[in-house]
């Protein structure tokens, strides 16, 4: 099992960062970028279970965001951020990425709605008010882990990135709100515009009606009718089309699969927006998500943990494993065990031959932290939905390769001033 990390200047700081007290910010220097860095290009080429992708990374469609971080005499952190064939008008398929800032939006919604009894363990309900649509009904049950709140749907997107978790958020948050904010919050590229499920493009603007109970009382708390965005939202990068073919209805249709009104994440927006969660010091004010010092401690729990170490009921079945979702470093292995002194906090992507990863490393042992994210495109037929994609036989052995690969420079890379990483420091299950 793995223990949590406490980085103790990034709590003691989180003081600064709750609703209530959001004008004490210390700035910070921005993230300072190296375009099409030579160093992770070196890198890249110095080991030959990277090569082969790298040497046909345009086949691949490989992007890669590999941020040093470097702490002040105040343990401040500052980014350096080395790119690979980074490219925003290049379009991958985001996956279970996008659920990261679904999390972190539901959790400020809450917030912001500010009603008697109505938290992350409030009980929700989940109706039906258009096609396509389905309910979840209210849950009761001894085990809070079993109970549909939006707490327990964040851990399951977190821990095993439940696709039905998703899409309850997406419905609370509502298609045009969601991405508004994402507006707001300085990601205008971003599109969460599709629930996890065979929905059509008029579908997914209309979202479900809600309704909360106060856990103490029973009592429905808040009420959330039917909602629908009436605005389209049109692709930032025009039509997107991508492979030769692709599957539906049991045949392959010779045709290029239209992903214009899919999901949208660049791979450097959802950098920055893990950043937000782990750093929130280090970012102006209005690029923050509007959440409590609760809330970040939640999301970092669940962002760390395996389905094991998590203490979540629902995940301790033998199917789950640690590294069920941590790509990077353990490329998905079943039987590998977790460094004790390793600490991922990560989001991973899987869908239509793209496989992502988008994660934050902190070593106890090797006093070193960095941040990593990759994406890679493994379907060699060029057919989508055929389900036949090199995911174990390329992608996941090339993202535990660059993860260790990045891990080992890390180790050897001077610094004047080492990160305060707590070793080993126990934290009780935040629920």
């Amino acid at each position: 099992m793995m223990h949590i990390i406490l980085i103790p200047i990034i709590a003691a700081l989180l003081r600064f960062t709750s609703n209530e007290d959001q004008h004490s910010v210390l700035p910070l220097p921005a993230v300072t970028p190296v375009a099409n860095s030579r160093l992770l290009d070196s890198l890249l080429n110095s080991d030959s279970r990277l090569r082969p992708v790298v040497q046909r990374a345009a086949n691949y469609e490989l992007q890669i965001i590999y941020t040093q971080i470097n702490r002040d005499a105040q343990q401040r952190p500052h980014f350096v951020q080395h790119n690979f064939r980074l490219d925003a008008g290049r379009y991958f398929n985001p996956a279970s990425l996008v659920k990261l800032p679904t999390a972190a939006l539901a959790l400020e919604k809450l917030n912001q709605l500010q009603q008697p009894g109505l938290s992350r363990r409030s009980p929700m309900a989940t109706g039906v008010g258009f096609r396509c649509q389905t309910a979840a009904p209210y849950i009761v049950s001894p085990d809070s882990d079993r109970i549909n709140t939006v707490g327990n749907y964040i851990k399951r997107m977190l821990l095993v990135s439940d696709n039905q978790a998703y899409n309850r958020l997406y419905e609370f948050l509502g298609q045009g709100p969601l991405n508004a904010r994402l507006r707001q919050l300085g990601y205008p590229d971003a599109r969460i515009v599709r629930r996890f499920a065979p929905c059509d493009t008029a579908a997914n603007r209309y979202t479900n009606p809600i309704e909360f109970r106060n856990p103490n009382t029973g009592q429905v708390c808040y009420q959330q009718p039917p909602t629908v965005n009436r605005v389209p939202l049109t692709h930032p990068l025009g039509r997107v089309m991508k492979g030769r073919a692709y599957q539906a209805g049991g045949r392959i249709i010779p045709q290029p699969y239209d992903f214009t009104t899919a999901n949208y994440l660049p791979l450097q927006d959802v950098t920055d927006m893990l950043k937000v969660i782990l750093f929130p010091e280090a970012v102006l004010a209005q690029r923050r998500f509007n959440l409590t010092t609760t809330d970040y401690a939640f999301l970092r729990y669940y962002l760390h943990h395996t389905p094991h170490s998590s203490g979540y009921t629902a995940y301790r079945a033998p199917s789950y494993f640690d590294a069920y979702k941590k790509y990077l470093y353990y490329g998905r292995s079943r039987n590998t065990k977790a460094d004790a002194g390793l600490h991922m906090y990560n989001v991973v992507g899987m869908s239509h031959g793209y496989l992502a990863d988008v994660a934050y490393f902190a070593d106890s042992t090797q006093h070193t932290e960095f941040m990593l994210s990759a994406v890679l495109y493994v379907n060699k037929d060029g057919v989508i939905n055929d389900g036949a994609y090199e995911y174990e036989s390329i992608g996941l052995p090339f993202l535990a390769a660059l993860g260790q690969v990045v891990s080992q420079y890390e180790a050897s890379r001077a610094r004047p001033i080492l990160p305060l990483l707590n070793e080993s420091f126990p934290q009780k299950q935040v629920r």
